[in-house]
């Protein structure tokens, strides 16, 4: 190799390094890559933003305002109304559960999928006397399988197989090329799920960790002609609390939010504190300040107001707040949002809620105003579970949005269009047919994703043009003794790997261009090895880390890191074998 292949793999190993040892965001890495291979000269600008014009990307856009198009008509809860039924076991409750999503999953990306089932399965489970801990693994990894079916069903399918197309000048793969693999693969996953998970996954029956707003707020009024009347909250000395700490004033029916230290207070108003409820006597004691009444209390977190959102949102593992305590990250004037409640490992956190140190995964209910929602669709600092005040669904729209999706898949399917094409008509009828207003598809085309993809392809192309990919794949081979069978493992193995500790698309686009001169070198037929870069990029369930839907059940379903190393460690080797044995009965490795 010369300098210019050295410098792209020194790169390729610090992007891999700062991935997995840094909380910088994944699409600010892979930006920072892209940028120096550019202007180092390496790549031309046509390369280097090549995957911003990738067909797959665009096809990932657009399967997104598909996605959000089911998830506004409430179309998404019309199919899981009719087929969950009222089962009686955990096992029957599974089966419930694995068809729907599954199918769902197949052609939707399973990210919204999930965001819908989630307080959907929770509020069932408790119908059907079920813990939670129960079934919502079970729905994260069911969501994970059915993504694998279809060429449509993942982002990761449809980047590599856009990819694969730019590499190779080939026409690519079919909506269906993959399901021959993906459908066995669910199966037994399915039945590892049914028969191990009712013992594998705890039980943890102690209630929803944010049901009942009273064990975290504390409601005092100010009394109308006492002393704390004309003064700032900083001069009555509500600013600095030990153990709780002022959210919200009441004032005559109107909520003031994010309250500034320089409010003035009035009479009558009513006060809502977080934290410590045992921190009551401490309040009381505060000349001028009354307790509410019981009929106060009820209602002060339970009317609604225009400036009011209460949030679940999960912390993710790129939040700028990490590591800090919530006082200390300066949390109400970053976001815009007041914390009421932490909790961790399926438990409220206790005590002085301003000293709680964030971790990633750890469960925020969050008050905040309705434009919290719409900027972290952006900055991914969290993953939002639960809208508690949502907009409504448009259910008479659910119908329409089914036969959009319906025939997306046809069209696709029967390759009467390209699915580039299928997927922005369809994106396009979600709007016009007023299935997701523009605002939420506008909304659901989750940023970091797309710059994480598009500049991913990048590093990718740099391996493949300054002969990097060539120089890694004569070894590897030369490794394998060019076993077919055995490069085929490796290839699984690796990705597998790579995985876990980075995002799923950026381990399939590195490794992709390798993969394609191992099959070269060893004169191996491709689809086989593509086939394994896919399945492995998705089939990502040790960690809640390693995939978007594993973080996202990790709070709901009170969960503990250990709980997803017990039940993912045997999925991952499940999946990893029946893809390895599908592939080598059913595909021919040589040419």
């Amino acid at each position: 190799m010369e300098w210019q292949g050295w410098f792209a793999l020194i790169l390729c190993i610090a992007v891999l390094a700062t991935l997995i040892f840094t909380r910088i965001g994944p699409h600010l890495v892979m930006l920072g890559a892209l940028t120096i291979l550019s202007a180092s000269g390496i790549l031309s600008a046509n390369d280097a933003l090549s995957g911003f014009s990738n067909s797959g990307l665009i096809t990932v856009a657009g399967m997104f305002v598909v996605a959000a198009g089911m998830h506004a008509s409430g179309a998404i809860d019309l199919l899981v109304t009719a087929l969950l039924g009222r089962p009686k076991t955990v096992r029957g409750a599974i089966s419930r559960m694995f068809f729907p999503v599954v199918f769902l999953s197949s052609f939707l990306n399973n990210t919204p999928v999930v965001a819908t089932m989630i307080p959907a399965i929770y509020s069932w489970s408790r119908k059907i006397g079920i813990s939670p801990s129960k079934l919502m693994i079970p729905l994260s990894y069911t969501a994970i399988l059915g993504g694998t079916i279809t060429l449509i069903g993942t982002s990761t399918n449809l980047i590599v197989n856009g990819q694969y197309q730019v590499l190779t000048g080939e026409s690519g793969f079919s909506l269906f090329s993959i399901t021959a693999v993906g459908i066995p693969v669910a199966i037994a996953g399915f039945l590892l799920m049914w028969l191990a998970f009712p013992k594998l996954l705890p039980d943890r029956t102690q209630g929803q960790v944010f049901s009942n707003l009273r064990e975290f707020t504390l409601e005092v009024s100010i009394a109308p002609n006492g002393p704390l009347v004309g003064k700032t909250i900083e001069q009555a000395g509500l600013r600095h609390l030990q153990r709780v700490y002022l959210v919200e004033i009441d004032r005559n029916g109107t909520a003031i939010t994010v309250v500034s230290p320089e409010e003035v207070l009035q009479g009558g108003d009513r006060l809502v504190f977080a934290g410590d409820t045992d921190a009551i006597s401490d309040l009381m004691r505060i000349n001028g300040i009354v307790p509410s009444t019981e009929e106060e209390q009820t209602q002060a977190f339970t009317m609604q107001h225009a400036e009011r959102r209460l949030i679940e949102a999960v912390v993710s593992p790129h939040c700028a707040a990490l590591g800090y305590a919530i006082r200390d990250a300066r949390f109400r004037s970053r976001y815009g949002a007041a914390v009421l409640a932490v909790a961790r490992n399926g438990e409220r956190i206790k005590g002085n809620l301003g000293s709680i140190i964030l971790q990633a995964g750890d469960t925020l209910l969050l008050e905040a105003r309705p434009a919290f929602v719409s900027r972290q669709r952006y900055n991914k600092d969290f993953l939002l579970i639960n809208d508690l005040n949502t907009e409504s669904p448009r259910h008479e729209r659910a119908y329409v949005a089914w036969a959009i999706l319906v025939g997306v898949v046809a069209a696709a399917s029967f390759e009467v269009i390209t699915m580039l094409n299928a997927a922005l008509i369809g994106a396009g009828l979600m709007i016009i047919s007023g299935c997701c207003s523009a605002n939420q598809a506008e909304r659901s085309l989750d940023l970091t994703v797309i710059i994480t993809i598009a500049s991913s392809f990048a590093l990718g192309m740099a391996l493949e043009k300054t002969g990097v990919a060539k120089y890694l794949a004569a070894n590897i081979v030369d490794l394998s003794g060019g076993t077919p069978w055995l490069l085929l493992i490796l290839v699984y193995i690796s990705i597998s790997i790579l995985t876990e500790v980075i995002t799923n698309n950026a381990a399939a686009l590195l490794m992709l261009p390798i993969v394609l001169e191992i099959t070269e070198k060893a004169s191996l037929s491709n689809e086989p090895f593509v086939f394994a870069i896919m399945m492995a990029a998705s089939a990502s369930f040790a960690t809640p880390l390693g995939y978007q839907t594993n973080m996202m059940v990790y709070g709901p379903g009170e969960y503990r890191f250990t709980d997803f190393l017990r039940a993912g460690i045997p999925m991952n080797i499940m999946a990893g074998v029946v893809t390895i044995t599908v592939l080598l009965i059913g595909w021919p490795l040589t040419r």
